[in-house]
């Protein structure tokens, strides 16, 4: 429903960021220490959940962050309040690191994830946290070339879809070495007709 909203910051807590956006004021919970400076302009990535007795608006200062709060969310057992936790008490890059090397210890030190929880998203996540690896090893501090980022985009597309990290990967990579000027559509696509 929403992608991102962009406005003046109203307030600033450490778990919550009030956004004002064309004079409406949107109450967004927000993992502590994200980059959300008080006062000036932001924008804020965002994520709604509805439930029976709320409805309530996530931001994140990453695109990233989003995304892999909501592979977060596809944990069972795992909610919004976990989810936000765990970024809360752990980097991305730790997360992930987490996750790859299976280091349930890693996981238990936030507060509000226990054992089964920890090795449930150890689990679901094992086949899924490829796409933010790059994070993990360091690799995200080298600059991302345009085939790069069609690569992450296309993969995205494809895994969202039902397919494994590894396989839409690799199929994206052989697509691009056959016919390198592609763009996503035509990947997708492409993929899609097998």
């Amino acid at each position: 429903m929403y992608d991102f909203l962009e406005g003046q910051v109203a307030r600033r807590t450490p778990t919550q960021l009030v956004l004002d956006v064309g004079g409406v004021g949107y109450a967004l919970n927000v993992p502590v220490g994200s980059g959300f400076a008080e006062g000036g302009r932001a924008r804020a990535w965002v994520h709604f959940v509805v439930r029976e007795d709320a409805h309530s608006l996530y931001g994140f200062d990453s695109l990233a962050r989003r995304e892999l709060f909501r592979l977060l969310l596809s944990v069972r057992g795992v909610g919004p309040g976990v989810a936000l936790a765990l970024l809360s008490g752990l980097e991305v890059d730790a997360l992930v690191q987490a996750v790859v090397s299976q280091d349930a210890a890693a996981l238990t030190r936030v507060r509000g994830v226990g054992k089964k929880t920890a090795e449930q998203m150890l689990l679901d996540l094992r086949d899924k946290i490829g796409r933010f690896g790059a994070e993990a090893t360091g690799a995200a501090a080298a600059p991302s070339s345009g085939d790069d980022v069609l690569v992450a985009d296309a993969v995205g597309a494809l895994t969202s879809i039902g397919y494994k990290d590894k396989e839409a990967e690799k199929l994206v990579r052989k697509l691009l070495a056959d016919e390198p000027d592609l763009d996503l559509e035509q990947i997708v696509r492409a993929a899609l007709r097998g």
